[in-house]
């Protein structure tokens, strides 16, 4: 069995960072001047230009390197120490669950101030009728 590793993916990797930050094909393509047929043709090439793929990691916000050098088991390793490590400690972060607030009277208070903008935009439109 041969030891040699494949070639990565170039195509691939951008394809995962882009999904990764939420962004689409055609907002990517808007960003670099590409059409987003262009952006779905080099996700799927193993190797692109130099040029092209600095102006893709630009617009996704991460260094060449970085895509060239992409891989999942990397950044599933890097968000468990992250969460490890936010709960290892002293103080705030032992519980990550830990509120200082109450979600629900939150919500209730957003929809207090809604029900008050819908009240006020009613009683001006029905100044604005007596007025005619």
């Amino acid at each position: 069995m041969s030891t040699a590793t494949k070639p990565k993916h170039i195509g691939r990797n951008i394809s995962r960072i882009r999904e990764l930050k939420g962004m689409k094909q055609d907002a990517l393509a808007y960003e670099i001047g590409l059409s987003q047929q262009t952006i779905s043709s080099i996700e799927g090439s193993e190797t692109v230009e130099k040029d092209k793929l600095e102006k893709i990691a630009n617009a996704l916000g991460v260094t060449v390197e970085a895509i060239e050098s992409f891989s999942e088991e990397n950044v599933f390793n890097y968000f468990n120490n992250f969460y490890d490590n936010s709960t290892a400690g002293n103080g705030i972060f032992n519980n990550p669950n830990n509120c200082t607030f109450n979600p629900l009277d939150k919500v209730v208070e957003l929809y207090e101030r809604l029900v008050q903008a819908e009240k006020d935009k009613v009683e001006y439109l029905e100044k604005l009728l007596k007025d005619k």
